[in-house]
């Protein structure tokens, strides 16, 4: 078996492990295209109504938040991925309990405003949705905390975050959806 084929099942296992694992209803989709509109960072799954997929639904790989449905057919979905400039959510870091608001910077970093600048915060921290968006439910994983900047003439400190580097690369993702319908 060649080198592409080993990478193939690998991803393909760690993907059945995740959803078999998670405490999250999972519905597995396939990338069908990434998003070519200048305008939005996106990528078209082959999941929609006929699974009971909603508009603001999250959708996540094992590493973590890679965006959120904004528009639902019969059986494919648009999805914003958190690359994309408007692409905003409240999220907590973890083990400091502080809370911000993150948005996409450049590549693979974000950024959360609104930390209060006496927050003890350090590299590699966790960072996790906070649970404070009707879109996403508490402790999904964001990143990792990689830079720590004081804000100017300010009482908060920006905080760096690294997100998934494989977003341009996705074959499949989850959605996560709150009922129980399969």
């Amino acid at each position: 078996m060649d080198k592409d084929n080993k990478d193939f099942y690998k991803n393909l296992k760690n993907l059945l492990d995740y959803k078999k694992d998670s405490n999250f209803n999972l519905v597995a989709a396939k990338v069908l295209n990434m998003g070519s509109s200048s305008n939005l960072s996106s990528i078209t799954i082959n999941v929609g109504l006929n699974e009971n997929i909603e508009i603001n639904q999250p959708v996540i790989i094992p590493e973590g938040v890679i965006g959120k449905t904004i528009l639902v057919g019969k059986s494919t979905s648009l999805v914003q991925l958190i690359t994309d400039v408007n692409y905003r959510a409240s999220v907590r870091i973890f083990p400091s309990g502080s809370i911000g608001i993150l948005r996409y910077l450049r590549d693979d970093i974000c950024e959360v405003r609104e930390i209060q600048k006496n927050a003890e915060i350090k590299l590699g921290d966790a960072v996790l949705t906070s649970g404070f968006s009707d879109i996403y439910p508490s402790n999904l994983k964001i990143g990792n905390v990689i830079e720590i900047q004081d804000e100017i003439s300010s009482f908060q400190k920006i905080v760096k975050v690294r997100v998934s580097t494989n977003i341009g690369s996705l074959l499949n993702v989850f959605v996560v959806r709150e009922d129980n319908n399969e």
